[in-house]
């Protein structure tokens, strides 16, 4: 600042108020200002700079499988919402390992982001607490931590999921399936909650060797098929609590030779956008992915300004897309 303070013919006082725009000054000075800054590559030290105001206008953002595509809209539309507001994105990938939430978690709080969006990869309560005890603004969404107090935004699970399995029984199926997600997560115990729902509210038996646990992912989802198609009285439909298991699902149909839809119908959870591109194109339950993304880093953006505003939860609604690998029995 010195250099650039001499080069301008200006004080120190006065770098330092064009840089922070802290006081006015004037065009010419300013303009001589940025002459000499751009002579000189003059880089501020934005994170001190930041420390000083205390604001790194920095957001963090802790998804658990970057690789789904559901997860990446929503990152996206955080970066896109936060870029309008001026702040960057630090992105954390923890591949749903909890001991890499831990150490990312970690980690953004030692960089001072100015708050966190965090998506639990399972038991996540105690990383939450330590932010919170930071007094480090968080939001959580798409996966609640039932003891945990905090801004959260989810979607209307278990409604999806009984929209998909009634579509299913509308169409005349009777034997239908459930893989599910983690049920150690709300949403995957949600949407088999919403299954069971459906199931009962037509008068059909819930079977729970019919309801198969994953892990939302294709590989998950293909051995759970393979399980469900190759016993003796095998499903006619198959709900998938995430569109990655569907599209398992549909493969391990493929390997035993059946045609989707008329061997078995298959039902997904999310409209990632391969949904609508695969073969046979996928019926699934659409999630606002991008909206949840913005309300999201809004929300937080409030709590950075107004930390003492009450804890807000906001429920976004989904809706069925129905394509091409469902159809009547």
């Amino acid at each position: 600042m010195k250099e650039v303070a001499e080069l301008a013919g200006v004080s120190i006082t006065t770098v330092s108020h064009v840089i922070n725009n802290t006081r006015p000054v004037s065009d010419e000075l300013k303009s001589s200002v940025l002459a000499a800054m751009a002579e000189l590559d003059y880089q501020p030290n934005l994170l001190a700079r930041g420390l000083r105001m205390k604001t790194t206008k920095t957001l963090g953002v802790v998804l658990p499988d970057i690789s789904n595509s559901f997860f990446a809209d929503i990152g996206r539309a955080i970066e896109d919402t936060s870029f309008e507001h001026g702040f960057s994105v630090i992105l954390c990938n923890t591949d749903n390992d909890l001991a890499k939430e831990i150490i990312y978690t970690k980690a953004l709080s030692e960089k001072q982001v100015d708050g966190i969006i965090f998506v639990a990869s399972g038991e996540s309560a105690e990383q939450v607490r330590a932010i919170q005890a930071k007094n480090m603004p968080v939001v959580i969404v798409d996966r609640p931590i039932g003891e945990i107090s905090a801004d959260t935004v989810v979607s209307d699970n278990t409604t999806g999921a009984w929209a998909a399995v009634n579509h299913l029984i509308e169409i005349g199926h009777r034997h239908i399936a459930c893989i599910s997600g983690p049920l150690i997560l709300e949403p995957a115990q949600q949407r088999v909650l919403g299954y069971r729902k459906a199931m009962q509210e037509a008068g059909i038996p819930v079977q729970d060797d019919w309801i198969i646990e994953s892990d939302f992912r294709c590989e998950g989802g293909h051995e759970a098929a393979m399980n469900l198609l190759t016993r003796g009285e095998p499903p006619t439909a198959i709900f998938a609590s995430n569109d990655l298991m569907a599209i398992g699902t549909i493969g391990a149909a493929k390997a035993l030779d059946m045609m989707i839809p008329d061997d078995l119908s298959v039902v997904g959870f999310d409209d990632i956008l391969l949904s609508s591109y695969f073969n046979p194109a996928l019926t699934t339950i659409a999630q606002p992915k991008y909206e949840i993304g913005v309300i999201a880093t809004n929300m937080l953006m409030e709590r950075i300004l107004n930390p003492r505003l009450p804890h807000r939860r906001q429920m976004l609604d989904n809706h069925l897309v129905v394509r091409a690998s469902s159809a009547p029995l």
